[in-house]
């Protein structure tokens, strides 16, 4: 079926030109009552609209948007463009350079979003920065004002305000570190040292590293039933460490007091193994979730400033286990408890 909705250039300048050349054509034949006059005046009355009009559309319709289509490619026509914009757009009907500018600025519309949110992303995090410096600064500071204003001179009083002076010291180094590391990972600059190991080995070391501070919360450790026997993964075992630490020392923080932590390892197919760490503690609310793992994010129940800790422990976790080329999660409700999870390369022959 015949539609114009697609006609190109060409085909719009010939339909055109028929729909001029026709009538006329049919009045010469009615003046002078001669096929031959009516013939001629339709063949140059074709021509010459069909020309004119292809004319008007090439040079100077497509002229413009040949401007609009560099415009959107931002970028200095090559030869090989240059052919395009002289052979192949003027094939191409309206309705599909129409498409072409409505696929550009949906995609225009999308970066713009992205620069948006990565816009806010980072006021957020150069706000979250800035006030997790201030904290342990403006302590230092009060406390060195206050021994130089006299304090020094008492003994008791020095020696605390010392020793808060340098726990805040310690604060800020470690943020540092954090940062560093953050850092390194992104840029790569970090290789991976793989090896096979069993995870659950691995698990009861860290575990029993942190043994004070579990002693001190009164909690237990166990791995899940059915999940004893050896899982071998290959992976940085020192990373993994440094993830397992954060997530054991996560869990002791927010866990219940005399609560459990429970880890779960799975066999998820023949190159995969999923480790989980799960608590009984107050859990998080479902809109947090997301943003977990993002650097500084805190949750308003609990997980705040005041259980320590610089606020880039899971962001690292997650950058090291991506790192590994896996991926991390979280599933946690209100006052049930927190599980923390992610997969490893299973161990390699």
């Amino acid at each position: 079926m015949f539609t114009t909705k697609n006609l190109s250039p060409v085909q719009l300048s010939a339909l055109t030109a028929l729909f001029l050349s026709v009538p006329i054509s049919l009045g010469f034949y009615v003046i002078h009552g001669k096929i031959w006059i009516a013939a001629t005046a339709l063949i140059i009355i074709f021509l010459g609209s069909y020309l004119l009009i292809r004319f008007v559309l090439e040079w100077f319709i497509y002229r413009k948007i040949k401007l609009i289509y560099k415009f959107i490619y931002q970028t200095k026509a090559s030869k090989k463009e240059e052919m395009y914009y002289k052979y192949i757009l003027p094939k191409k009907s309206i309705d599909e350079v129409r498409e072409d500018v409505e696929k550009w600025a949906e995609q225009r519309k999308e970066e713009i979003e992205l620069l948006r949110n990565n816009e806010a992303y980072r006021k957020e995090f150069l706000q979250n920065l800035a006030h997790e410096f201030k904290t342990p600064i403006f302590a230092i500071q009060g406390y060195v004002d206050t021994l130089l204003g006299g304090a020094m001179e008492n003994a008791a009083v020095n020696k605390r305000f010392l020793e808060n002076t340098y726990r805040n010291v310690e604060r800020m180094v470690n943020l540092v570190n954090d940062l560093d590391e953050i850092s390194r990972l992104e840029s790569g600059e970090q290789p991976l040292y793989k090896q096979n190991f069993v995870i659950q080995d691995l698990i009861r070391e860290v575990v029993e590293s942190l043994s004070i501070k579990i002693a001190e919360r009164k909690m237990k450790f166990s791995i899940k039933k059915g999940c004893e026997a050896p899982v071998s993964v290959f992976a940085d075992k020192e990373k993994i460490r440094q993830v397992l630490i954060n997530l054991v020392e996560n869990a002791t923080k927010y866990g219940k007091y005399e609560g459990n932590i429970v880890a779960s390892i799975y066999k998820t197919d023949e190159k995969h193994v999923l480790v989980e760490l799960s608590d009984d503690g107050m859990g998080i609310a479902e809109e947090h979730l997301p943003r977990i793992f993002e650097r500084f994010y805190r949750t308003d129940r609990g997980r705040s400033r005041d259980v320590g800790g610089t606020g880039l422990g899971l962001a690292i976790c997650k950058h090291i286990i991506e790192v590994h080329g896996q991926s991390m999660h979280v599933r946690s409700k209100l006052d049930v408890g927190t599980t923390i999870g992610f997969t490893l390369e299973a161990k390699r022959d």
